[in-house]
Order: C-alpha cells, then structure tokens, then sequence
C-alpha cells in the first residue's frame, strides 16, 4: 500500500515508485522551496544532493568560454535532477537551476545511490527516464539545425506548458533569448509573430498560451516526439 506522503506527491517519477521503492528513499526526503534561479547543479562539479521537482520547471544550460549560453533541457515534476548520478558519471559540463520558481524534494545523493544500488527495479525506472531526456536534447538539436526561430520558439512554449499547472508561464525575454540561443530582439521579433496568429499573448516577465492546438501545428514535428517517448518509456503523460 502507497504510503499517505507518496499518494500527495506530485512527481511523477516519484509517484510510479513502488511502494518497497519508495520506503527506501522516504525517510531521506526534504521538502524544499526552489525559488528562480536556484542552482540544482553547477558544471563539472559533484553535487551533494538529488532534486524531485513538484512544480515549476528546471533548465540545463550549456555555455563557453565567451559567456554565449544555449539552453538544452528542461525538466519539471516528470523528472529528476541531476542524472549524472543515474548514469554513475559524477558531473556534467553544465548548469541546472530553476527557471520557473516552484517546489520539490531534495535528498543526498549518496542516498539516492544506495537506492539505486539495492533495487533493479528503480534503477530501471530512473535509466528510462534518463533516456527520455537524451530524446529530448536530440530534438531540440533537430529544431535548431532545421527549424526558424518561431517554431523554435513555439515548442520551448509547449514544453514549458506541459510542465505547467495553468496557460501563464512565467518567461521573460532574456531567459527565451538563452533557450533559443539567440538575441532578445529576436526573441522579441517571433512573439510577435506568434501573437499575430492569436497562438500567444505576451506581457513582461509572461507568456499566456492562448490556442495549444495551433502553437502544436505550427511548432512541426520537433515537438511531441520526446514526449511520446517519455509515455512509452514511463508509462504517463509529462
């Protein structure tokens, strides 16, 4: 029987535990706010503990040298953070924070790896979840070799909605000019682009999805392949 804590969770990793699984991690886990910008992992440095986001949304951001950033990821309560220790590789040359404010749980990593160690079952789940992501970041390779910014910018908004609780979704112009590795202006540029078609509404610091099904269309087919792989991989919708 799910224990009362794991029934309220919202996570979806988390959720699909089995309850022998999550016996094994529960005692272990913080609740913790994760306001914007936190920091769930910084580049090529181990990091003391695991992230189970509940709401709001996590980006995995690769930079140079130079200070040019482009974003590769994001994650929100259909996941975890960071893999590297799913994968036993210790670090990765890029930074993880919030960039939608929220909330989760936190536990030690050394804890979460001895869960992983005595329990096949969950180091399966949390392997098909890491698989997802490599889905994911292909994509959006795909995306930016093959696609114009709007549509670009089209599936950054699907994935974010998908992660959240409402249409509103706390953006501003100088994140979405990192997710899409490109200037504000340009940024700028294709919102108005996809409010002129009624997809979106932007306000400052907002963007209100307005008509999901049309930003699907024009998005292409650089959306929805990730998350079909997630729901055949996991089992439930992000």
């Amino acid at each position: 029987m799910d224990s009362p804590l794991q029934e309220s969770v919202r996570n979806r990793l988390l959720a699909l535990l089995s309850s022998e699984d999550f016996k094994r991690i529960a005692p272990h886990l913080e609740p913790v706010d994760l306001a914007r910008g936190f920091a769930l992992s910084s580049p090529n440095q181990l990091s003391d503990y695991s992230y189970f986001i509940e709401s709001g949304i996590g980006s995995i951001v690769a930079s140079v040298s130079n200070g040019q950033r482009a974003e590769i990821g994001i994650f929100g309560r259909e996941g975890m953070s960071p893999t590297a220790l799913i994968l036993n590789s210790g670090s990765a040359p890029y930074s993880i924070f919030m960039q939608v404010g929220g909330n989760g749980f936190r536990i030690e990593s050394i804890q979460l790896s001895h869960a992983l160690s005595e329990s096949v079952v969950l180091r399966n789940l949390f392997m098909r979840y890491v698989q997802t992501t490599s889905v994911q970041t292909a994509f959006t390779a795909l995306a930016n070799a093959t696609q114009h910014i709007e549509e670009r910018l089209a599936r950054w908004i699907l994935m974010c909605h998908d992660r959240s609780d409402g249409d509103e979704i706390a953006l501003t112009h100088d994140f979405l000019s990192i997710m899409l590795a490109v200037r504000r202006q340009s940024v700028t540029t294709a919102l108005h682009v996809l409010e002129g078609k009624h997809l979106v509404a932007a306000e400052r610091g907002l963007v209100v999805v307005r008509d999901r099904k049309g930003l699907e269309m024009f998005a292409g087919e650089a959306y929805g392949q990730p998350e079909r792989e997630y729901l055949r991989l996991i089992g439930v919708d992000i």
